[in-house]
């Protein structure tokens, strides 16, 4: 099993975004009995809470389902377990090092951009703050095709 883990800040916007837009992509290629695909949050703030309408709203749009998803907080454990850790942001790739004691991050976090052909940032905008959930799924949905094909191939499935 292939565990892919998404983090954010909140957990209620980007990771659950990616969450649900890389399984939907699993699905598609017949690929669901392969993975484990989780997303969490850096900050404590949205234990527990859905995601963000915005981020419902336009996977639903997308016939992408993310239904039962609730807001949690990474665990060192999370860290340990995965075997890709993705972040949305610099800031929460470098937020994620306080729960890796042993070291365990290097070799399997990146940030989800790294994937994303003919995309120039390396950050996946917060749009909790702006607003524009549209582009953010844009730029999650470019990211989560190029992980998927780096997947396929380091895994060689």
């Amino acid at each position: 099993m292939i565990r892919v883990l998404f983090v954010c800040l909140g957990n209620i916007c980007r990771s659950p975004m990616a969450e649900g837009v890389f399984r939907h992509l699993v699905e598609q290629e017949g690929l669901a009995g392969h993975f484990a695909i989780e997303s969490v949050g850096t900050g404590a703030w949205h234990i527990g809470e859905p995601p963000h309408r915005g981020t419902q709203r336009e996977l639903r749009a997308r016939g992408v389902d993310l239904s039962g998803k609730r807001s949690r907080q990474v665990t060192t454990g999370d860290v340990e377990t995965s075997d890709y850790v993705i972040a949305m942001d610099r800031s929460n790739l470098h937020n994620l090092q306080r729960h890796d004691p042993n070291g365990q991050l290097d070799g399997k976090a990146h940030l989800l951009l790294d994937f994303a052909d003919g995309v120039d940032a390396r950050d996946v905008p917060d749009p909790y703050y702006e607003g524009k959930f549209d582009r953010v799924y844009n730029l999650v949905e470019a990211g989560c095709h190029g992980l998927l094909d780096y997947i396929r191939e380091e895994e060689e499935i």
